[in-house]
């Protein structure tokens, strides 16, 4: 598990900046995201989504409020093309880490770990718990991204990737578009509600797994 966390920390510490930058230059907050999503709904409902779309796509590069534009999308655009839109947003953004981790994981993963033995290691520890990690990975911001670049690092079949990835995706997006279609201004809570029980609720699955990813302490 060492072995592995030499890849994740490194890839978790860039996505993180990116949030530290957008958050302290206010290039992209939630009031900016809303207000451009008022303004697109009254040109066109394609626009809207269009914007969904490039924003969860952007998820990849720089770190963005994920579970809060899939609840604008539902809110803006009802629940079916809300849900639509993230999905086929964060999808891009997966098929995006993964192709790009394919073709260029070898640079990356010899940048990071020198030694090709811990190299083999943190991909086989991939491998092995890869897919119960993709599934779980909504559970913690960026690590959804992080995944999807192991994916590629470790050469994971693309169908078998993108089967987890939808699996993780597609339930995290209904819900989340279905809450925003719900609510209102003068009636926020089923956003505020779904927001707190979907983040609970990956929390403590992503806690049950690491018990069973990490192993258990030598008895002497």
């Amino acid at each position: 598990m060492k072995a592995l966390l030499t890849l994740v920390l490194p890839l978790v510490l860039v996505f993180a900046c990116t949030f530290v930058i957008i958050k302290s230059t206010g290039l992209l907050t939630i009031e900016q995201i809303r207000l451009w999503l008022e303004a697109a709904r009254h040109a066109n409902p394609l626009l809207v989504s269009s914007i969904v779309v490039a924003l969860l796509f952007a998820d990849l590069f720089i770190a963005v409020p994920t579970l809060t534009i899939i609840i604008l999308s539902g809110y803006f655009l009802g629940p079916l093309a809300g849900a639509l839109s993230a999905i086929f947003g964060l999808s891009l953004a997966g098929m995006g880490g993964y192709g790009i981790s394919y073709h260029y994981g070898d640079k990356l993963i010899r940048m990071l770990q020198k030694d090709a033995s811990k190299r083999q290691q943190a991909v086989d520890t991939f491998a092995q718990h890869g897919p119960m990690l993709i599934l779980l990975a909504r559970a913690l911001p960026i690590l959804p991204e992080v995944t999807s670049c192991l994916a590629g690092i470790s050469r994971m079949r693309f169908a078998k990737f993108m089967l987890l990835w939808l699996c993780s995706t597609v339930p995290y997006a209904v819900i989340g578009a279905y809450a925003g279609a719900i609510s209102s201004l003068e009636n926020p809570k089923p956003a505020i509600f779904t927001a707190i029980g979907m983040s609970t609720l990956l929390w403590l699955g992503w806690l049950v797994a690491k018990r069973r990813i990490s192993p258990a302490p030598c008895k002497l």
